[in-house]
């Protein structure tokens, strides 16, 4: 069995990334989306409540059983050594499941597989499974705006995300593409995908 080209597709919050992965997906790849294994896992019953019961307390466990992710974010984002902590209990549940996925769209003939990983570059852990790797790019005034319409959070908030997330600079360094979705139209977006998607064998 061929083995698929594997792709993986990043970008800073409110840049656009998770649309071009719908995007790509629509044009015959397999999607994975890590941040969607991440909500599978903290869900009511999930793999990694348990574990995050264990580290955080009760606290971090909302009243249907899953975990609190506002109360989580916000300790993410203020105390460095708790967002470690939980990365440390929810990546390799992401990281294990991911792959499955990866295999079963391998079995199920998929030519390319696209990763939907957003801290690709901070992590540098699957650097070694990809073949490519697309960014998707804005300006962080974009990222703001969107993120604050999308979310309902405050710029400081917004921000506060942005400041753990890798710099512009350092994601296009990585790339092997880079998607520029600043002001254009979704369906400008959905070219660049297709234009993608033939690079890719699709």
């Amino acid at each position: 069995m061929q083995r698929p080209m594997h792709v993986g597709l990043t970008g800073g919050i409110g840049s656009g990334k998770s649309t071009l992965g719908q995007m790509l997906h629509s044009c015959g790849a397999a999607l994975i989306d890590a941040d969607a294994i991440a909500r599978a896992v903290t869900a009511a019953e999930g793999a990694a409540i348990a574990d995050i019961r264990a580290a955080f307390g009760q606290d971090a466990i909302d009243a249907t059983g899953a975990m609190d992710r506002a109360r989580m974010r916000a300790l993410a984002f203020s105390v460095p050594q708790a967002r470690a902590q939980l990365e440390a209990i929810v990546h390799p549940w992401v990281t294990r499941l991911g792959d499955q996925q990866a295999q079963d769209a391998t079995a199920a003939g998929h030519r390319a597989i696209v990763f939907d990983i957003p801290l690709l570059v901070e992590s540098g852990r699957w650097v070694r499974k990809l073949d490519a790797v697309v960014v998707v790019d804005c300006s962080s005034e974009t990222q703001i705006h969107r993120v604050m319409a999308r979310n309902g959070l405050q710029r400081v908030a917004v921000q506060a995300i942005l400041d753990t997330q890798a710099s512009r600079p350092a994601r296009r360094a990585a790339a092997d593409a880079v998607i520029l979705n600043d002001g254009i139209a979704l369906e400008t977006l959905r070219s660049h995908a297709i234009e993608l998607a033939r690079l890719f064998g699709l």
